[in-house]
Formats: structure tokens, C-alpha cells, sequence
């Protein structure tokens, strides 16, 4: 059964495509899933950035117009996870009704295990689109005020949409005391934190040599936690790689 997950925030710039690249790649390198990651972000599209495709002859915008198969729009990294990339060219939203999102991937991806919608931010049109095409939902934030709020709007528009919410990640952790604290975000949106990704410029690092982190080093703190959020989504338990295999690893940069 084929499990269609939006990643969504209220605020830009929290890394919602960074999240979704990197937990497809979680979920297809540790867990062996099939494994698509969709760019619902239409207007300001990067997913395929973050797997390294700068280029790509057909888009998802072109799936959405009609114009072409799922399968000609379908690329796959070397990772194992399946990409649509959305158009890099704003003229290729002319002619596409977002709203038919939901309608166009039923029964496009029944072979993957996870489908991952990557969606623009806050809850405009763009936004509520691709939420409308979820079953389930992973609410990201930072751990800032601000951004902890419009999880609380997330939440009534999923309550509304009656998509499942499966829990809170935080992004870009760095551990100062002037953050949001794991139990303060629970206390003030009420939904389960199921992950606490720290503040890494490995994330940049591995962008720049187009690949997702958890593939670029396993070993980093970010990457183990990435990889539990995976574990969380299917039940099962990471087991924390020991020092000596960290060791072993930074060494000999396995």
C-alpha cells in the first residue's frame, strides 16, 4: 500500500525540500523502500537541485497539463528514490489547474512505498493543492516562535482536509537557550515532536557535491536523526551507529 506524505510548513526557508530529499533517501538506502519525491512546489522548485538534476526534458508540469505519462517525467537517482521535478521555467505553470494534483497522482505511484509531496510554503492555493493530494502529513518548523505558530494553523487545515498529521519535526536545531525546547513545541501545538534535526552546514556541503546528506555521510548527527524519523514512519528502531564505527568511518570515509 502506497503511503502519499506532504512535507509542509507554514514559513519558507525551514527545509522542507531539504527534509524531503533526505528522508526519501533515509527511507530507500537503510529501509529498502520504493521510494518517489514529488516537487509540488511549482513556482519556486528545487527538488531536483537537491539530487543533483539541473536538467530534465519533461516535468511534473508537464505530467499535470497532460501531456506526457507519469513514467516520462519519472527520473531515478542513484540512490534508488524516484524524482519529479517540477519546471524550472515560471512559463510552464501556463495551462496547469494545481488544484487537479490529487486527481492526476491517484493511482500514478501505486508502485512506490512512500510517495513524499514536497510543498510550497505557507497555505496559499499552491500549498493547500498538494496538501489536498496527502493521506498523511509531517509538519516541519524551527524551533523559533514564529514558526512553531503556523504549525498551529497547519494543524486546523489538516484537521479540515481530514489528512492524518503524523508529528512535528524540528529543523535546524543549534541547542542555544533562547530555542524552543522539544516540550515547550509539544506543549504549545500539541502534537507529538518526532524528530530533532540539528543545525549542520554539511547539509550545504552535500548540496554543493549533489547529493542528499544521508548519503553524502551517514555518520553525521544530522543523518542518524533523519534516519530515526525514517525508522519512526515504519515502526521499526534505528540503532545508532557506535563510536568505533563513527571513528572508522571518518578515517577511512566510508
Amino acid at each position: 500500500m502506497t503511503r502519499t506524505i506532504g512535507i509542509i510548513s507554514g514559513k519558507g526557508g525551514v527545509g522542507k525540500t531539504t527534509i524531503t530529499a533526505n528522508l526519501s533517501v533515509a527511507l530507500s538506502l537503510k529501509f529498502a523502500k520504493k521510494v518517489t519525491a514529488v516537487d509540488c512546489n511549482l513556482t519556486t522548485s528545487h527538488l531536483g537541485m537537491h539530487f543533483g538534476i539541473f536538467f530534465y526534458p519533461k516535468t511534473f508540469n508537464d505530467f499535470l497539463k497532460g501531456d506526457v505519462a507519469i513514467n516520462d517525467v519519472t527520473y531515478q537517482h542513484a540512490t534508488g528514490v524516484n524524482i519529479l521535478p517540477a519546471s524550472l521555467n515560471l512559463s510552464d505553470l501556463v495551462g496547469i489547474n494545481i488544484f487537479e494534483i490529487r486527481e492526476k497522482l491517484q493511482n500514478s505511484l501505486t508502485h512506490s512505498d512512500f510517495v513524499f509531496l514536497d510543498t510550497a510554503p505557507g497555505f496559499g492555493k499552491e500549498a493547500l493543492s498538494a496538501i489536498r493530494a496527502c493521506e498523511e502529513a509531517l509538519l516541519l518548523t524551527t524551533p523559533e516562535l514564529p514558526s512553531v505558530t503556523d504549525i498551529l494553523k497547519a494543524k486546523n487545515i489538516l484537521q479540515q482536509m481530514n489528512v492524518r498529521c503524523l508529528g512535528v519535526i524540528v529543523n535546524k536545531v543549534t541547542g542555544k537557550k533562547f530555542e524552543l525546547t522539544k516540550k515547550e513545541i509539544e506543549e504549545t501545538v500539541d502534537i507529538e515532536v518526532i524528530g530533532q534535526i540539528p543545525f549542520s552546514f554539511e547539509f550545504s556541503e552535500s548540496l554543493s557535491n549533489k547529493t542528499p546528506l544521508v548519503a553524502y555521510n551517514q555518520m553525521s548527527r544530522a543523518s542518524i536523526e533523519i534516519f530515526k524519523i525514517a525508522a519512526y514512519l515504519i515502526g521499526e528502531n534505528y540503532k545508532e551507529p557506535s563510536l568505533f564505527e563513527k571513528i572508522f568511518s571518518r578515517i577511512f570515509k566510508v
